[in-house]
């Protein structure tokens, strides 16, 4: 499937059971449940979907999983989060071999690469199959910054096609924008700067909370892209309490935390991570709370 960087698509939660197993039927059940509210395409595995905690067994399991239940009605991406090039280039071959349509390329882990020990790394794994790269760009999570020259020097691979930005600072959109132009997708990494980045001329969005507001969220890009900003003000700010969420180190169980209160699946982290407890669980439900009130009184069923 030709992606179109255009809309949402979140990055999917991984569905575990309480004893951390794969939950394959909590899996599919989500993912119907973002289709359904028109995502334009889910990515499995990224920084959300806890890629690093999983066995290589486990990764192959939830793309089957993800591939088996979408059946080709929204692009279905993986992250590539490993701590080789070799294992990392052997990843994309296979996730190939299943019929994922892209890969969402993090940095190599556990080591902070130069510019070419970065660009040899991007390289090698764009070499390793013919699927569309779209870079990851988290120079907080990660300590590996693609700045816009280094992003040049990738350019030179005809698979990367798309960057999604997660500097925290808008310019970089605008210099991406400007440099490279229709070369480049850009990408909007950070939920708390979706409308900022719309209205730079950014199109497409990888969110992490959007996994507990699908519709919403699908809702506030196409306003800000269409340019209704009176109307994506009035819902960002809505979102925004719980949008901020998506950009703390305990991204995974505070996105997990709502979603379960919105969708009613399980909030099961992979160790390290463990859930949220005490005062910084019951503030993630209060913000919930207050965010569902606050889309009811703009119309939203909830």
């Amino acid at each position: 499937m030709t992606i179109r960087w255009q809309g949402v698509f979140p990055a999917v939660t991984t569905k575990f059971k309480p004893d951390c197993s794969l939950d394959a039927e909590a899996i599919r059940a989500g993912l119907e449940r973002l289709i359904a509210r028109g995502v334009d395409g889910v990515l499995m595995m990224g920084m959300v979907g806890e890629n690093a905690q999983l066995s290589p067994q486990e990764k192959q399991q939830v793309l089957r999983l993800a591939l088996d239940t979408v059946k080709g009605r929204v692009p279905v991406l993986s992250g590539v989060a490993e701590t080789s090039t070799e294992r990392a280039a052997a990843f994309a071959r296979d996730a190939q071999a299943l019929g994922v349509d892209g890969l969402m390329v993090f940095p190599g882990l556990t080591y902070k690469s130069d510019a070419d020990e970065t660009v040899a790394f991007y390289r090698a794994v764009a070499q390793a199959s013919p699927l569309p790269i779209l870079l990851y760009n988290n120079p907080r999570g990660y300590g590996v910054d693609l700045v816009p020259d280094v992003v040049a020097r990738l350019l030179e691979e005809p698979t990367i096609v798309a960057l999604k930005e997660e500097s925290y600072d808008t310019t970089r959109v605008t210099d991406l924008i400007t440099r490279f132009g229709d070369r480049l997708a850009v990408v909007c990494g950070v939920d708390d700067l979706v409308v900022e980045s719309a209205a730079l001329g950014v199109r497409c969005w990888v969110s992490g909370m959007a996994n507990a507001v699908p519709r919403e969220s699908v809702d506030l890009l196409a306003l800000a892209a269409a340019g209704d900003f009176d109307k994506a003000r009035e819902l960002y700010r809505v979102l925004t309490p719980l949008y901020h969420l998506d950009t703390v180190a305990k991204l995974v169980q505070h996105i997990k935390l709502a979603e379960h209160l919105i969708g009613g699946s399980a909030e099961t982290v992979k160790p390290p991570r463990l859930p949220l407890s005490g005062a910084e669980r019951e503030r993630t439900i209060a913000i919930v709370r207050e965010t569902q009130a606050g889309l009811r009184r703009l119309g939203y069923d909830y």
